[in-house]
């Protein structure tokens, strides 16, 4: 299984933003890969007023990225917002294909590092996955790389990849700590782990301030034995990864966590 994870940067402009998922999905698509992932607030980044942008899953955005999925003949996976409840908005991860029309709304909100997700962002409560060329995949948002029972949960339900669509924030420490976690998660729950990123928005001369999460890059690609496959730095571009599914049983064998794991 051939997976592109496409490290762009988000801007205000969610029409602007729908190119460059197309632009990067023909590219994915050119190089064989199957599914491309996106990052969390791909349809607008957390620099502006999200609360603005969100549409519903029927909505233009998403209809329209629909159709750039249909057309090129490619999975997108991409983070957007739609309607929450008391004014706030939920955070959503849309996957799109021939095959799949499905959503995940992040459950784990970003209460953390002087951020308040929680404050604009109605949380989701179920988690989602979907099938790929035959395997399951489970669903994850940024914030949710730091929860193991998220990525336990879709192992147990049979899932072979977690793929995380992610808007990091910068800070002292954080981008060892999303490679940690990244691989920590993968041993976890002996899935691969595909985690794509922001850009970082000083490598392209954007100044960053404020507390918003606006991305690290080093978007990462672990084997369920904890290994890096790949990762990128922290400008934008397209990671491409290959999967060989039979490692899933293989690591399982050798690292029985999910069978050896006690109830409390």
């Amino acid at each position: 299984m051939r997976i592109a994870l496409a490290q762009v940067l988000s801007t205000a402009d969610p029409q602007r933003n729908l190119v460059t998922v197309r632009d990067y999905a023909r590219q994915a698509k050119e190089v064989g890969a199957s599914l491309v992932v996106f990052p969390e607030a791909m349809q607008v980044s957390f620099a502006h007023d999200i609360s603005k942008y969100a549409q519903p899953l029927d909505g233009p955005w998403a209809t329209l990225l629909r159709q750039q999925a249909r057309e090129i003949g490619i999975t997108i996976a991409a983070g957007m917002f739609t309607p929450g409840v008391d004014q706030r908005v939920r955070n959503t991860l849309l996957v799109a294909g021939s095959q799949v029309d499905t959503h995940y709304d992040k459950i784990h909100l970003y209460d953390a590092f002087g951020y308040l997700e929680s404050d604009s962002v109605t949380p989701g409560d179920a988690p989602v996955q979907f099938e790929h060329e035959g395997a399951s995949i489970g669903l994850a948002t940024c914030y949710d790389l730091r929860f193991p029972q998220l990525f336990v949960h879709h192992a147990k339900a049979g899932a072979s990849v977690c793929i995380v669509s992610a808007s990091w924030g910068q800070g002292d420490g954080k981008v060892q700590q999303w490679t940690t976690l990244a691989q920590a998660r993968a041993l976890d729950s002996t899935t691969f782990v595909l985690a794509v990123d922001q850009a970082d928005p000083e490598s392209v001369g954007r100044k960053i301030s404020g507390a918003a999460p606006l991305g690290v890059g080093h978007s990462i690609a672990v084997d369920p034995l904890g290994r890096v496959i790949a990762q990128a730095g922290t400008q934008p571009e397209l990671l491409l990864v290959d999967l060989d599914l039979d490692l899933i049983d293989t690591a399982r064998k050798q690292l029985p966590v999910l069978a050896n794991a006690v109830q409390f």
